[in-house]
């Protein structure tokens, strides 16, 4: 999106016209000056600005957000004069008919929305200018935000302009930091207090040498002159509070210092303390290659989550973090980055590429742990490993020495997975399976000794007939019983091969014959072991064609596999090409198709060592969740083969393996033994091959904590107590932790396994680079904070379930943000410097105990969830009660007591240690969730504990269980909904009062409708509230409210004014009149119903319906009023 935005200040405009211009008047009387002059700065700004989009902002007279956080908000503004107000909506009419965009909301003003708007657009490409008489807004500019602010005078209109430069030049601080100044030196015009003795020459010079308040105050000492200092230090609260009024809940400025704070005092850090109990995660190491996507996100989210939780319930909570060196990845971005330099690997020779390989490292390899910092993640960064660190390193050769000697690793010619692009070995693990549309190629191959007679076969990889060994049918195939035995003669090759009877071969599939490729396939590999057929290779390492293949030699596969369709069919040997969509192999980091090769590898032989691990999820030693998983794994571990742990890689752990260059004799050890144990002689060579990366990774629950050494930390941290990680790499990862924890460390590296799912983008796709949906979660924090984020990935989330990602849903949960933000700011202003004690239990009201209440079964609820690792129902918990328990109703019901805090203050006080310390519970269960906002409106709101992160965890409380209570308010909730949807049907507004009569029967009920009238008398707009058990004085014409237990009875004349709402009931009368005749006329039309398109013919049909109904009601609405 792209274009120009002019944003208005409507009242801020018509205020300085007003006050700019003499008064004038029409012929009618009305004042017209401010008018006038709004319309002149207008079009002045529209002649100079030629912009696509136009947006007027006004008041709302109501209080803001603002006045609830301090009562005498704006309270020296003189109230706006009678000859301006009745502009107002004159103004309003005006811009309408030009077809001006009006925006207004009840409890914000102007700018708060032009400020909204504005970064809005901005980020959505647009440039933007606002038009405004208040310099407040100076904080939104920006490179794309530019502020203007006219000044009207006899002689004409002045404009003053800012981008985000020109308030640094004219001011010397940054826009953000314009707020900091205004609060200490106050704002006189909106009565925000600032810091006493402190003007805006001593303001700007603080701000401009420190930055911001908190700064400032921070170097105290330093202050000059000492006035100043004194009253900073004095008065610090009052300008906190005035920096406060001045803008909304602004991530950006809290998420890096909070963030700051924790890593500085430690907090993240874990030391062996025998008097706790140890909780532990292990980081899924990310790439030392990798950038910060959404998977990532999650995965560390929910770790963050469950660490944080656990800490907060007193456990000593080590989440260890680190990163994985990724031999093919990193090996490929580093040959990438030399030949940008104009070096080639091979030029440079193995130790010299790996001395670039680790100086890349270095530069790079932190740069997602410095990611996962932005998304608050509260690892113990004191203790990050790098997989080829020399801890790990001396585990890995530790474990493969071991493995050796015990028979369990061993060297030989096994048909591999083959990358001919990055030239390695890869494991099954790397393979991906994806459909690709291909083809049938059926041959003939000619029978020796039988002329005229062939075997007919099927294949979709024709350029491995060049290795082919033998033609495999099913014994029990009647139609080729005479074949096995016979000889056949390869096509283009002439090689005589034999026809074997295997039962791998399906006698339903394709033609029944099956080529043997015993060097291409490994389902031929078998076969050709079980009859000792041949194995012949007839590939290189790049996938071209070698001597093998004849006169094809030197072509690339697929250049070959054309040639020999074009030779076979020129010798009338292609019977036919059928399409054909199949399943092949790639390789997951360069998405080549993978070539099976029989190659010389290094093996991990798993028939013995998976049997632990099976044996540990069948006997529910390790749990999975979701449950779902345990076939996965199981499918996996039955089916399971060798392992195949050797790479033709420079960068990774080189294996310990050393060869005599005399006799070829190797050994096994953890340095070069210089002599060879077999010949004597000095020629000892390492083997060139590296280790799976996957090798190392397995050892990491408990590499990372000492082993090979018995520590302490080993001792007192593992195994670890949950593993998180997407389901997608169990196979690779999940099942070789499982049986290399039960191997090398005699039990099980974890207790629990919970798997996610994949971040999907908004229409299920998988996020990748050639679809372009990736969506960078640096971006997301940047526009709406990791909190944001945080939130989002987790609402609705259940384990092993993919999800979606939607733009929507983070504004969804900024603005939750901002909903918790402006209650705590609305429960600290009220509080003031109040010294709350904890009241008597007399002292709390009905409603008191039944926030008390809530809040305690939802501590309770959200433990059991926790627990339960059902991350995603906990939080939806929470946020439910914030935002409608606590913000909607129990907020709302203490204002009354709050805002009359002279007429009842043993009960203003009650009220505010409720909304205080419910709040805190509140912001301690959200806080594994949203680790920022909670922790700076918890140190903000009290003073005993200096971070949120180390306080305790709820817990259930008999005595604040108020069963009573609850089933009280929850009758009362009943009664408030049920009115206001009634009022809000009959278009009521919320300033009408209206006496209300609650009948019931019920004597509980009565009570507590009774008792609790003050609770609710504002919430249902009443002038009066009668509770009794009958009729008696309710008029005939009132409107009746069915609620549970008992009818709400509302005199009309109270709730419409009876001429009026008959003048408009008339009104709407005569217009739907016009439209029935209208709507009646066209469908008795023949012309229109002959030639009139269906679904036009019937949209009038619909219409008239509608007209007919509203028609009755409203008549329905007179009959009753007569």
């Amino acid at each position: 999106m792209d274009g120009k935005l002019v944003l208005v200040d409507g009242h801020s405009i018509l205020n300085r016209a007003f006050f700019g211009i003499p008064d004038l008047t029409n012929s009618e009387g009305l004042h017209t000056n401010a008018v006038y002059g709004f319309l002149n700065i207008l079009f002045k700004i529209l002649d100079e600005e030629q912009p696509d989009y136009l947006t007027v902002a006004f008041d709302v007279h109501a209080p803001t957000f603002r006045h609830k956080m301090y009562d005498a908000y704006k309270g020296t503004r003189k109230p706006m004069a009678d000859e301006l107000r009745q502009q107002v909506p004159l103004m309003k009419e005006m811009l309408t008919a030009m077809g001006v965009t009006i925006v207004e909301k009840e409890g914000y003003e102007a700018d708060d929305l032009l400020g909204t708007i504005a970064k809005q657009s901005e980020e959505q490409g647009l440039e933007v200018s606002i038009v405004s008489g208040d310099r407040d807004l100076l904080q939104l500019a920006s490179d794309h935000i530019k502020i203007r602010i006219p000044k009207t005078k006899r002689t004409g209109t002045e404009i003053e302009d800012y981008l985000a430069k020109d308030v640094v030049e004219k001011y010397q601080v940054t826009p953000l930091q314009f707020i900091d100044v205004k609060a200490l030196m106050g704002d006189s015009a909106d009565n925000i207090p600032g810091v006493p003795g402190i003007g805006e020459k001593t303001a700007t010079a603080l701000i401009t040498a420190y930055g911001s308040i908190e700064n400032a105050h921070d170097h105290l000492e330093e202050i000059k002159p000492n006035r100043a200092k004194q009253n900073l230090s004095e008065h610090y609260d009052m300008a906190q509070m005035s920096k406060e009024l001045a803008k909304t809940y602004d991530p950006k400025d809290i998420e890096d210092r909070l963030y700051k704070k924790w890593e500085d005092n430690k907090y993240f850090h874990a030391e062996v303390d025998r008097s706790k109990k140890p909780f532990t995660i292990v980081m899924p190491p990310p790439n030392i290659t990798g950038q910060l996507h959404m998977g990532h996100a999650l995965d560390n989210t929910m770790q963050d989550i469950l660490i944080r939780y656990k800490r907060m319930q007193g456990y000593n909570a080590l989440w260890q973090p680190g990163t994985d060196h990724a031999s093919i990845a990193t090996e490929v971005k580093v040959i990438e980055s030399l030949k940008e330099q104009g070096i080639d690997k091979d030029e440079l020779g193995r130790e010299g590429f790996l001395e670039k390989a680790w100086e890349w490292k270095e530069e790079y390899g932190g740069r997602i742990l410095k990611q996962l910092k932005k998304m608050g993640s509260s690892a113990d960064w004191d203790r990050e490993r790098f997989t080829m660190d020399e801890g790990c390193s001396k585990a890995v050769e530790d474990v493969f020495i071991k493995l050796f000697d015990k028979g369990y690793i061993y060297k030989g010619s096994r048909i591999i997975n083959w990358c001919p692009v990055c030239q390695t070995s890869i494991s099954d693990a790397e393979v991906e399976h994806e459909e690709q549309n291909g083809f049938f190629w059926h041959i003939n191959y000619p029978v020796k000794g039988e002329e005229g007679r062939f075997v007919e076969i099927a294949t979709t990889r024709p350029e491995t007939l060049l290795g082919d060994t033998a033609v495999a049918v099913n014994p029990e195939d009647e139609r080729y019983q005479d074949l096995i035995g016979k000889t056949l003669i390869l096509p283009l090759v002439g090689r005589e091969i034999p026809v074997v009877a295997d039962a791998y071969v399906d006698k339903e599939f394709g033609t029944g014959c099956v080529k043997i490729t015993p060097a291409h396939d490994p389902n031929d590999f078998e076969v050709g072991k079980r009859h000792n057929l041949p194995e012949i290779n007839v590939l290189n390492d790049d996938a071209t064609i070698n001597a093998n293949g004849g006169k094809y030699q030197g072509m690339d596969r697929y250049e070959a596999r054309e040639a020999m369709i074009k030779d076979l069919d020129e010798l009338g040997l292609l019977v036919k090409v059928v399409p054909h969509a199949h399943n092949v192999g790639t390789h997951d980091r360069c998405k080549t198709t993978v070539e099976p090769m029989i190659k010389q590898q290094w093996f991990v032989k798993m028939d013995e060592m998976i049997k632990p691990a099976v044996k540990a999820v069948k006997e529910g030693e390790i749990k999975l969740l979701p449950e779902r998983m345990d076939k996965i794994y199981f499918n996996w571990t039955d089916n399971i083969r060798d392992w195949c742990i050797s790479r033709q890689l420079w960068w990774g752990h080189r294996i310990p393996a050393y060869y005599c260059a005399d006799c070829g004799e190797f050994v096994v050890a953890r340095e070069n033994p210089g002599k060879c144990p077999k010949c004597g002689r000095t020629h000892m060579t390492q083997d060139e091959d590296t280790l799976d990366t996957w090798f190392s990774s397995a050892l990491w629950p408990f590499s990372t904590l000492g082993w090979p050494d018995k520590t302490e930390d080993l001792d007192y941290f593992y195994p670890n107590d949950v593993l998180v990680t997407g389901y997608d790499i169990i196979f690779f990862w999940v099942i070789r932790m499982i049986f290399s924890g039960y191997e090398q460390m005699g039990e099980a590296p974890f207790h629990t396994v919970l798997f996610h799912g994949l971040v999907r983008d908004s229409q299920g796709r998988k996020m990748s680079k050639s679809l372009g949906n990736g969506i960078d979660p640096l971006e997301v924090i940047d526009k709406y904070g990791a909190d944001a984020l945080r939130l989002t990935l987790i609402t609705g989330n259940a384990p092993g379930n993919d999800m979606r990602f939607y733009w929507e849903r983070v504004e969804a949960s900024r603005n939750f943000a901002n909903k918790v933000w402006n209650a705590s700011r609305f429960i600290m202003m009220n509080i003031g410097d109040e010294k709350l004690e904890t009241p008597a239990l007399e002292d709390f009201t009905t409603e008191d105990k039944w926030i008390l209440s809530a809040v305690n079964s939802l501590a309770k609820e959200v433990t059991e969830n926790m627990d339960k690792f059902e991350l995603g129902i906990a939080v939806q918990k929470v946020y439910d009660f914030i935002w409608d328990e606590f913000c909607d109703w129990y907020i709302e019901i203490t204002k009354t007591r709050t805002y009359k805090k002279e007429e009842d203050p043993k009960s203003a006080k009650t009220a505010m240690w409720t909304l205080k310390t419910v709040l805190i519970q509140a912001l301690k269960l959200l806080h594994p969730y949203m680790p920022f906002i909670t922790e700076e409106i918890f140190c903000t709101l009290q003073e005993e504990e200096e971070t949120i992160m180390l306080s305790e965890w709820p817990t259930f409380k008999e005595e604040w269980n108020f069963k009573a209570e609850e089933e009280a308010v929850a009758h009362v909730k009943d009664l408030v909904k049920g009115i206001r949807n009634t009022r809000a049907e009959m278009d009521v507004p919320p300033s009408r009062k209206a006496k209300v009569f609650i009948v019931t029967e019920d004597k509980e009920l009565e009570e507590i409708f009774a008792s609790m009238k003050t609770a609710y008398a504002a919430l249902i707009s009443a002038s009066e509230i009668q509770v009794q058990d009958t009729k008696d004085g309710i008029g005939e014409d009132a409107v009746s409210v069915v609620i549970p237990g008992a009818v709400v009875y509302i005199p009309l004349e109270d709730l419409v004014d009876f001429e009026k709402e008959k003048e408009r009931l008339k009104k709407e009368q005569e217009r739907l009149k016009k439209e029935l005749a209208r709507s009646k006329g066209m469908l008795s039309n023949e012309k229109f119903l002959s030639k009139a398109p269906e679904a036009k013919v019937l949209e009038e049909k619909e219409k008239l319906a509608k007209y007919e109904q509203m028609m009755q009601q409203v008549e329905e609405r007179l009959s009753q009023m007569k």
